[in-house]
C-alpha cells in the first residue's frame, strides 16, 4: 500500500510538472479521432454503458446484490471484509482527490457529467477495488479474467468519453492494486467449514472400520486401556 501510494505521489508531480503532456494528450486525442468514425460512435455506445456500470451508483447496487447473497449463503464475515474493504478504498480516493485537487482535462468535449476532481480517477480505483475484492473472494480463474475486463473497459472508458487524463486512470488503478494488497493481509476464509474437518479427521481417524483416539491419547494410556 506504501509503494502504491508512493507512485501516484510520483505520477501527481509528474503530471503536475508537465512532463506526462505528450502521452496524455497524444493517447487523448487518439481517442478523440477514433470516436469521430463510425465505429467510433458505436464504441461509444459502450463505453458509456460501462462507465455507467463502474459509477458509484452501479457499483453500489453491485455491491448490496453480493453482500445479500454472501449472507443468505451464511458467510458474514466475507461480507463484513467486502463491506470495510468498499468503504475503506473509497473514503481513501476521496481523500487523494481534496489532497491533489486536480482539473478535468478540457482537450476533448466531455460525454459524461461529472463534478469532482480528476486525479486519481475515482472510476478506475473504485471498480479496481471492487472487482478484484470480489474476485478474490470468488477465487476462481473465470471471475477473475471477467473482473480484469471490466476494470480494463471501465478506465478506458473514461479516457474515451474525455473526463480523465490516460495518468489519471493508471494512478487509480495503481491506488486500488494497493488497498488490494492491504485487504489482502484480512482475507477472510471460505466458512471455515473444510478446516474444522480436517482438525476433526486428525483428532479422530478411522482404522480398521473403528474410530480411534488421537494418537498421543494412546500413546499415554494405560496397557488395559489399550485394548
Amino acid at each position: 500500500m506504501a509503494l502504491a501510494l508512493f507512485c501516484v505521489l510520483g505520477i501527481a508531480l509528474a503530471q503536475r510538472a508537465g512532463w506526462l503532456d505528450d502521452l496524455n494528450i497524444g493517447l487523448m486525442g487518439q481517442a478523440g479521432r477514433a470516436r469521430e468514425g463510425v465505429i467510433g460512435q458505436h464504441l461509444t455506445s459502450y463505453m458509456r454503458l460501462a462507465s455507467v456500470i463502474g459509477d458509484t451508483g452501479g457499483r453500489l447496487i453491485m455491491l448490496a446484490l453480493i453482500l445479500g447473497w454472501l449472507f443468505y449463503i451464511r458467510r458474514r464475515q466475507a461480507a463484513a471484509w467486502l463491506a470495510l474493504g468498499m468503504a475503506g478504498g473509497t473514503l481513501l480516493n476521496l481523500g487523494l482527490k481534496q489532497i491533489f485537487a486536480a482539473p478535468r482535462p478540457d482537450l476533448l468535449p466531455h460525454l459524461d457529467i461529472v463534478h469532482s476532481y480528476s486525479f486519481p480517477s475515482g472510476h478506475a480505483a473504485g471498480n479496481m477495488m471492487f472487482f478484484g475484492l470480489v474476485a478474490m473472494l470468488a477465487a476462481r480463474r473465470s471471475v477473475t479474467v471477467a473482473a480484469g475486463l471490466m476494470i480494463a473497459s471501465i478506465g478506458v472508458s473514461r479516457v474515451w468519453l474525455g473526463v480523465h487524463w490516460p495518468s489519471d486512470v493508471t494512478a487509480g488503478w495503481i491506488e486500488g492494486l494497493g488497498w488490494l494488497a492491504l485487504c489482502r493481509v484480512w482475507l477472510p476464509t471460505r466458512g471455515g467449514q473444510g478446516e474444522r474437518a480436517d482438525h476433526a479427521l486428525m483428532r479422530r481417524h478411522a482404522v480398521a472400520g473403528d474410530e480411534a483416539m488421537d494418537p498421543e491419547t494412546v500413546e499415554h494410556a494405560r496397557p488395559g486401556d489399550q485394548q
